[in-house]
């Protein structure tokens, strides 16, 4: 069988939804779990090893299942609900009427109220977040563009499947997920450095890291951060 990068296979292929991917850069054949998407994502080298790398996952089709198994279920956006903003448990209230979600805090701590229901509700919520996310990653982002010596670019706020950022160096463009405003703030400059070191080194050599390092030191805590509680962060809302 001929098989392409990004092509999905059934459950029945090697036991779970999986998708084809080829990255150069890889130097052997690896399987990850994308627990948003609910697959298996299966990586090649090249396209000619993706045959070798489905025969793989056939042999780790219980490893498989049983990742997919943990990943944290949706966590929807609404009142009585609690969800972390900058790290800190954050309760959401409604407040009746129309208006736009809003931070405050009481004797209990963080709390975001909001008018709206069901689906209003939730969506004036991630309104804020996304609000609160560009004004976070935008400053930081400038800091660390200050601290090299580099130009302004143009920075966007999405909500990419798995991904926490990405970096165009040719157009100048940084692209970050408002999902990361949830985690600490030492994970989220971790993440602006991180995009920011990628307009002097493309790759991710040594040379790379250790432009991070120099922005933010020990980078490997808030990786590690990311990688634990990364599942928990996209399934919130869903």
């Amino acid at each position: 069988m001929q098989y392409r990068n990004g092509q999905r296979l059934p459950p029945d292929a090697v036991g779970v939804p999986a998708r084809l991917s080829v990255n150069p850069r890889a130097r052997r054949l690896s399987i990850r779990i994308d627990g948003r998407a609910g697959e298996a994502v299966l990586v090649a080298p090249s396209e000619r090893k993706l045959g070798d790398v489905v025969a793989f996952a056939r042999t780790k089709a219980s490893w498989m299942r049983e990742r997919l198994a943990e990943r944290p279920q949706g966590a929807p956006l609404e009142p009585g609900a609690t969800v972390a903003l900058f790290g800190r448990p954050t309760r959401l209230a409604a407040t009746g009427g129309a208006g736009a979600a809003r931070l405050t805090e009481d004797a209990e701590g963080p709390l975001i109220v909001s008018g709206g229901e069901g689906e209003a509700f939730a969506r004036r919520v991630e309104n804020l977040f996304k609000r609160v996310a560009r004004e976070t990653l935008q400053a930081r982002t400038d800091f660390h563009l200050r601290a090299l010596g580099l130009r302004p670019v143009k920075m966007s706020i999405a909500d990419p499947k798995s991904r926490w950022g990405s970096c165009s160096p040719h157009n100048r463009t940084i692209r970050y997920s408002w999902r990361v405003i949830m985690a600490p703030p030492a994970v989220i400059d971790y993440l602006a450095a991180h995009e920011v070191a990628h307009l002097v080194h493309a790759d991710h050599s040594p040379a790379y890291w250790s432009v991070v390092q120099r922005l933010v030191g020990d980078h490997r805590p808030h990786r590690k951060w990311l990688r634990d509680n990364g599942p928990a962060l996209h399934a919130v809302g869903r």
